[in-house]
C-alpha cells in the first residue's frame, strides 16, 4: 500500500475530529504516573525568583548580543552576531511564552501574563489564540483532526519542515490571521478552539501587534535600513531554527491517538544551556502529565516519575537522530512509530483504543521473547 493511500487528514475540521470522538478519544481520561499527593502539591508550589532571575539573564543577554549585532553591522561579524541574537531573541521567547501561557512560572499572575504578551508578539503568535490552541493540544495531544499544534503529518512533509528553519511556512500563516483578526474574524481551524467570547481579545492584540510592526517598518524606510527589522519582527524569522529542532524532538516519530504521554511525548536529557534556552521542556512527558507543575520543578517531578517512564534520550543530538530517522522510515511507512521499552517497575503502557491495545501486548510478547528489542527502535 502506498503512502498516499494510508494518508489521514489532519485538518481540525476533516472526519478524523469526528472519528477522534467516537473513539472516545476527545478530552479522555490519560494515564498517569503515581505521586503521593503531598508530594505533588510541593511540586506544584509556583515561586517569583526563579522565573525573575532568569528573565534578567535572558533579557540581558540579548540586550548584550544586541549591541554586539549594532556595533558589528556592516561587517561580516554581523552575520554571527545577528545570528546569537536571533537565536537569544526568538528560542527563549518560545520557551517563555508557552511557560507563561500556562500561568506557572511565576507566583504573580500579572508577571505571567505581562511575558506571555511579550513573547507572544515576539515569536508572532496571537496570544489568546495560541492560549486556547495549546490548552487543545494538552488535552489532546497528538489526536489526529483535534491537536492543532501536531508538527508534520505523516508521510511528513519535508518542505514544511525545511521551510519553518526560516519560519517560512508558520510565519505568514500567522501574519495573514493577524490580519483577519484586525478585521474581527477568525479562520475555520481557529473556529474550533477559540470560545466566541475570547474574540475581542483576539482582535485587538492582532491590532496591537501589527501596529508595532508597521511602526518598525516606517521606521526602516525612514532610515534607509533594514536594522530596525533585524532587531524586531524578523528575528523570528532568521532566529527560529533551535525553536524547531526543540519542537521536532517533543512528539515526533512516536504514537498518535494514544491516552498515554509516555507513548506519544519524548524526555531529553540536555546540558544546562539548553535547559535554559527550553525552561526544562526537555522533560516533555514530565510537562505534558502534570502541566501545573513550574518548569523550575520539573528536574525533581523527573526523578519521582523515572521508574514508571520509558529510558530518556541520553542528548539532544540523540533526540534528533531518532527523530529524522522515524521521519525517513515513516516517508514509505507512515505507520512506522518508536516504541520504548518500559522499566520492570513501570505500569503497562495505556493505548487510546482496543486495536492498538491488542498491539501492544503483541509488541509486549515480542519484547519478552527477544531480549528488549522493539519494533521501531
Amino acid at each position: 500500500m502506498s503512502s498516499a493511500d494510508n494518508k489521514r487528514n489532519y485538518s481540525l475540521t476533516g472526519p478524523e475530529n469526528k472519528l477522534a470522538q467516537e473513539k472516545g478519544l476527545v478530552a479522555a481520561e490519560w494515564y498517569t504516573c503515581s505521586i503521593p499527593r503531598p508530594r505533588l502539591k510541593q511540586l506544584m508550589k509556583r515561586k517569583n525568583g526563579p522565573a525573575i532571575r532568569d528573565t534578567i539573564i535572558w533579557f540581558g543577554a540579548l540586550a548584550v548580543a544586541g549591541y554586539w549585532a549594532y556595533m558589528a553591522w556592516g561587517t561580516w561579524w554581523a552575520i554571527l552576531a545577528f545570528a546569537v541574537y536571533g537565536i537569544l531573541y526568538a528560542t527563549p521567547a518560545d520557551s517563555r511564552w508557552h511557560e507563561c501561557g500556562h500561568g506557572t512560572a511565576f507566583k504573580t499572575p500579572w508577571m505571567n501574563e505581562v511575558v506571555y504578551q511579550i513573547a507572544s508578539f515576539m515569536v508572532l503568535r496571537s496570544a489568546t489564540p495560541w492560549r486556547w490552541s495549546h490548552s487543545r493540544h494538552h488535552s489532546d495531544t497528538y489526536i489526529v483532526g483535534r491537536d492543532p499544534e501536531i508538527l508534520t503529518e505523516r508521510p511528513p512533509l519535508w518542505k514544511i519542515i525545511i521551510m519553518e528553519i526560516f519560519h517560512l511556512y508558520g510565519g505568514p500563516i500567522e501574519l495573514k490571521r493577524f490580519i483577519l483578526h484586525c478585521f474581527g474574524k477568525v479562520d475555520k481551524e481557529e473556529n474550533e478552539y477559540i470560545p466566541v467570547s475570547e474574540h475581542g481579545k483576539t482582535f485587538l492584540e492582532a491590532r496591537i501587534y501589527l501596529l508595532i510592526i508597521l511602526t518598525v517598518l516606517a521606521c526602516s524606510i525612514y532610515l534607509h535600513t533594514i536594522l530596525p527589522l533585524m532587531f524586531i519582527v524578523l528575528p523570528t524569522f532568521y532566529g527560529t531554527i533551535v525553536v524547531l529542532l526543540f519542537g521536532m524532538t517533543q512528539h515526533l516519530g512516536l504514537y498518535e491517538d494514544v491516552l498515554d504521554h509516555r507513548l506519544n511525548t519524548r524526555t531529553i536529557y540536555m546540558n544546562p544551556v539548553l535547559r535554559f534556552l527550553y525552561w526544562n521542556m526537555n522533560y516533555h512527558i514530565e510537562h505534558h502529565m502534570f502541566p501545573m507543575v513550574p518548569y523550575h520543578a520539573l528536574p525533581a517531578l523527573h526523578d519521582e516519575m523515572k521508574s514508571d517512564c520509558p529510558q530518556p534520550c541520553s542528548s539532544f543530538g540523540a533526540a534528533l537522530k531518532e527523530v529524522i530517522t522515524a521521519l525517513v522510515k515513516q516517508r514509505k511507512d507512515p505507520a512506522y512509530v518508536i516504541v520504548r521499552p518500559l522499566p520492570s517497575t513501570a505500569r503497562p503502557y495505556r493505548y487510546g483504543s482496543q486495536e492498538e491495545s491488542l498491539f501492544a501486548n503483541e509488541i509486549n510478547i515480542n519484547q519478552t521473547l527477544l531480549g528488549g528489542l522493539t519494533h521501531g527502535s
